[in-house]
């Protein structure tokens, strides 16, 4: 599935991936009265505002995009209704052939990681039949608990040829708190990225390994050292635009030949009607204020990599 990515990032030639995140409070009244109308002010009526939401916006981005990242909790929070609406999204993503990255932060140990594996990336066997649950192409994995809550994972992976990106720097103000305490006068992001370069280097694809990293736009300089450790692994840059962060920030997440990473926007894209910059499309466009968006984005961080 890396090559896949790879391959529509070459296509499209837009490194960036849209991060499909709705709230409620994202949706357009118009939106949320025609599923109201629908299903009543319940979870489902919620679900299907999502849905419509979401359809929206990758019908008016998919032919500019190579991928998508939807964020689970934004669904669970609608419980079984909004999980209906995730996998509708995933099914329907892929059908536009866009890779669908889930935003999910599973880890855990043993058994219980191999059953988040193979529910998100992997198949169920039911008796004499096998599903696949969610069928996401990516997901990110969280790797505190060490190899044991990764290698389920990778093992799935490599059974399905799919692919993970692992937490090494995260783009939130608070990740130091951790993910920089000095472990024998190194940053212990540091020794998270040499080891998914380790894990990559047995799982690569034809250029990149499988195994990737989730560093954020946020923290440049870090990315800069990140990108030396781990020169096969692709790279989940969240953090730009709503976050702070811009084109000139991210060209040493990628390398000399353009490739390497894949910049996330969430709320910057499927929220665009609502900025300064887009409102002249209205709520009742909000597709084509996230299509504009996408297109900003792009020209931005081409800008920035072609002067770098």
């Amino acid at each position: 599935m890396i090559n896949k990515l790879v391959e529509n990032i070459k296509k499209t030639n837009a490194p960036i991936v849209v991060g499909l995140d709705p709230m409620l409070n994202y949706i357009p009244e118009h939106v949320q009265k025609k599923a109201f109308a629908e299903y009543g002010e319940t979870l489902e009526g919620a679900a299907e505002a999502i849905w419509q939401f979401n359809k929206e916006i990758v019908d008016k981005t998919c032919d500019l995009i190579p991928a998508v990242k939807p964020q689970i909790a934004m669904y669970e929070q609608f419980g079984i209704p909004g999980l209906a609406a995730f996998k509708k999204t995933v099914d329907y993503c892929k059908e536009k052939g866009l890779v669908v990255i889930g935003d999910i932060k599973r880890g855990d140990i043993g058994s219980t990681s191999a059953a988040y594996a193979v529910g998100h990336v992997g198949r169920v066997q039911v008796g004499s039949h096998t599903y696949t649950p969610f069928a996401e192409d990516f997901v990110t994995v969280n790797p505190y608990l060490g190899s044991d809550g990764v290698n389920p994972f990778i093992k799935v992976c490599k059974e399905e040829k799919k692919g993970i990106f692992v937490l090494v720097k995260t783009s939130n103000p608070s990740s130091g708190e951790f993910q920089d305490q000095l472990i024998n006068g190194r940053p212990l992001y540091e020794l998270v990225g040499e080891k998914v370069a380790l894990w990559g280097e047995e799982h690569m694809g034809d250029e990149y390994s499988y195994v990737g990293a989730v560093v954020g736009a946020t923290y440049p300089e870090m990315g800069k050292v990140l990108r030396k450790i781990m020169p096969k692994s692709y790279i989940l840059v969240p953090g730009y635009g709503a976050q702070g962060g811009k084109g000139k920030d991210l060209i040493h997440f990628f390398n000399e030949d353009g490739l390497g990473a894949i910049v996330n926007s969430s709320r910057g894209i499927i929220a665009a009607y609502k900025q300064e910059n887009y409102a002249k499309f209205g709520a009742e466009h909000f597709g084509d204020a996230s299509r504009a968006a996408v297109e900003d984005m792009i020209k931005d961080i081409k800008e920035a990599l072609e002067n770098r």
